[in-house]
């Protein structure tokens, strides 16, 4: 019985390797690849229009420099070119507080001033980092200004130099695309309109001065892009 035993423990060294050998190979199977997420590119181009509020600070004495609330609406188009280059072109108009200033002449006359509401045209370039663009804008500006001469309470006529109405304007922002087709910025323009002077008037001791006609503005503005400004995923 000893030595069956031991012969057929010499007989299964002896073949399983061989029968292991005529075993077909293990079928290879990659491994699934890692998930990755797909890339998120965001795209400028495209139509908006949206509003904004903030503040406005007169230059000249006859509005005063106080600080005066403003509120209003702007609409453009953006076009991103060269990877990163954003330029486009902008309207927006602004419709201020009354500013209530004026100046008192020596000989009693006022002269007063009012900006109800401010407006531009203009191009402006920037470059953008993903949600976030960084621009300059400038071009022209309007407004809608009183301009007012009282002696007593009584309207004086006058006369003036120069297009107190019509300027140029520069400005710089900070814009940040937060969801798909919206974006909020933040926004400082200059205004300048000019020197307005007094060439005649029936209260001739006004007669020769001269007013600077400039406004600063601060604005914080939300913009709604027409399908194009959003987050789009690309191919992984």
């Amino acid at each position: 019985m000893k030595k069956f035993l031991l012969a057929a423990a010499a007989t299964a060294i002896f073949v399983a390797p061989a029968a292991a050998a005529d075993l077909p190979p293990r079928p290879y199977t990659k491994a699934p690849p890692a998930y990755t997420a797909p890339a998120v590119v965001y795209n400028w181009t495209g139509f908006y229009i949206g509003g904004h509020i903030g503040g406005g600070f007169g230059g000249d004495s006859l509005q005063g420099s106080d600080a005066r609330f403003l509120g209003g609406v702007q609409g453009g188009y953006d076009y991103q070119f060269a990877n990163n280059w954003v330029m486009g072109l902008e309207a927006n108009y602004s419709w201020l507080g009354s500013s209530g200033g004026g100046v008192v002449f020596p000989g009693g006359t006022i002269v007063s001033g009012n900006n109800s509401g401010l407006g531009s045209v203009t191009g402006r370039l920037g470059y953008s980092w993903g949600p976030t663009l960084l621009y300059a804008k400038g071009g022209y500006a309007f407004r809608d200004r009183d301009l007012n001469v009282t002696l007593g309470g009584v309207p004086q006529g006058f006369t003036t130099s120069g297009n107190r109405n019509d300027g140029y304007t520069v400005g710089a922002g900070l814009e940040y695309m937060f969801a798909p087709n919206w974006s909020a910025k933040v926004e400082y323009q200059y205004y300048n309109f000019g020197n307005t002077t007094f060439t005649a008037s029936s209260s001739p001791e006004i007669v020769g001065a001269s007013f600077r006609n400039d406004e600063h503005t601060i604005k914080a503005g939300l913009n709604y892009r027409f399908g194009w400004g959003g987050p789009a995923a690309t191919a992984y």
